[in-house]
């Protein structure tokens, strides 16, 4: 099933696009800003559920609403619009529309008069399942949404407190948690958000430039996807390995580049980001098989070998990561022999340091070359000394900074 969402304003279609794909796993979205654009998508995609602004940069919302009306009775349809008078509203109800929507508009609220319009426009019978191979080819064409770890009850708690939450304070309760950062860092990159031409590499930056009542908006309609929570006990425990993987390179990645002196809060940034193509993976095996397909253990496993890496790279487009940080997430897999900076050279560091059998040669190597290698030593001394009950710390600022 298509749904459309038709918003001039990036900020806003953004919040919309969160709240529709996290309806159904059988949702694909599609996003225009403009009236031609929109009736294009319509007429080639026909979708089941529209999401539209009345005012349009060229053309009216409500015009595009009566040229699907005119051939398509059954689509829903929803008007978003900053106009609450009783004379628009008449005035829409006219062409039959299944809602009407006043900006600004509270999450929850919009998710569940869609929650059941989409169960209104869903076919009754499903579409015949094709294979597993390919579900995962189709899944890498369309928006991907991770599990949040907080949940949408904690969400709307915050959601009451806004006023007195700040970024940083933000930061600090979401900073491991991969699917809001990857997701926040997003909305923040895009275009309308690149006002000072550098981008943004950091979670409290990106909940600082879309102010702190959107970033909670945007983390009660992830919290609200239907279909985040994965749905065996296999997927749960391959989601919270790599979930675990990610966080150890993120403070390992960290520990180096403060050795180094360097206090960047990318490093940790780039680490927790650094399994989201296995996650994402494993979101559309789970979708796969709620909608009744069969996954044996071995496939889910040859799935995370053939798929990670397609999905982990078009995620990082798909999410206007910045390059620098791309490159970040890339040397946790792999290093280039050339152009090889010291941020990368870190970043590999941290992931060696990470992995439960690391290539000692490798991670020798890479030290010596960041010049830590006697650093290295004493930490792994420190290391086996609290292990053997000799100490109480690493002294070496293992912080929990990002």
């Amino acid at each position: 099933m298509d749904a459309l969402i038709v918003d001039d304003d990036d900020l806003m279609a953004d919040l919309l696009e969160t709240v529709v794909a996290g309806l159904h796993p059988a949702i694909t979205v599609l996003k225009a800003s403009g009236f031609h654009e929109a009736l294009a998508l319509w007429e080639k995609r026909k979708p089941s559920l529209l999401i539209v602004d009345w005012n349009l940069p060229d053309g009216s919302g409500l015009e595009l609403v009566r040229k699907v009306r005119a051939s398509d009775k059954v689509a829903a349809i929803v008007m978003i619009t900053g106009r609450a008078d009783r004379e628009s509203i008449l005035k829409v109800a006219h062409y039959r529309i299944n809602g009407y929507i006043s900006k600004p508009f509270n999450v929850e609220m919009l998710h569940q008069r869609l929650v059941q319009m989409v169960g209104q426009v869903l076919p009754e019978e499903p579409a015949p399942l094709a294979s597993l191979e390919v579900a995962l080819s189709d899944g890498v064409k369309t928006v991907i949404q991770l599990p949040v770890k907080t949940d949408a009850a904690t969400m709307l708690e915050l959601i009451g407190r806004a006023d007195e939450l700040s970024a940083a304070q933000l930061t600090e309760r979401w900073q491991d948690d991969a699917s809001l950062c990857s997701r926040l860092l997003d909305v923040a990159n895009r275009s309308s958000f690149r006002r000072t031409g550098a981008p943004v590499v950091h979670l409290r930056d990106a909940i600082a430039s879309m102010g702190v009542p959107m970033a909670l908006n945007q983390g009660v309609a992830l919290a609200l996807d239907v279909s985040a929570a994965f749905s065996s006990e296999v997927l749960i425990a391959c989601a919270l390995e790599h979930q675990k993987q990610a966080e150890t390179v993120a403070l390992e990645a960290q520990r180096v580049a403060l050795a180094l002196g360097k206090r960047s809060p990318q490093f940790f940034t780039a680490g927790l980001l650094s399994r989201v193509g296995e996650l994402a993976v494993l979101k559309v095996i789970d979708q796969f098989q709620r909608q009744g397909g069969e996954v044996s253990d071995e496939q889910v496993l040859q799935a995370l070998r053939d798929w990670a890496q397609p999905y982990g790279n078009k995620l990082k487009i798909q999410w206007f990561l910045p390059l620098e940080l791309r490159q970040l997430i890339g040397a946790v897999h792999y290093l280039p022999r050339e152009n090889v900076t010291q941020e990368r050279l870190i970043m590999r560091a941290g992931a060696l340091m990470a992995a439960k059998e690391s290539p000692e040669a490798e991670l020798g190597k890479i030290l010596r070359q960041l010049g830590l290698d006697e650093w290295h030593k004493q930490f792994r001394e420190d290391e086996q000394k609290n292990e053997d009950g000799g100490g109480d710390g690493d002294g070496n600022g293992n912080g929990n900074q990002a």
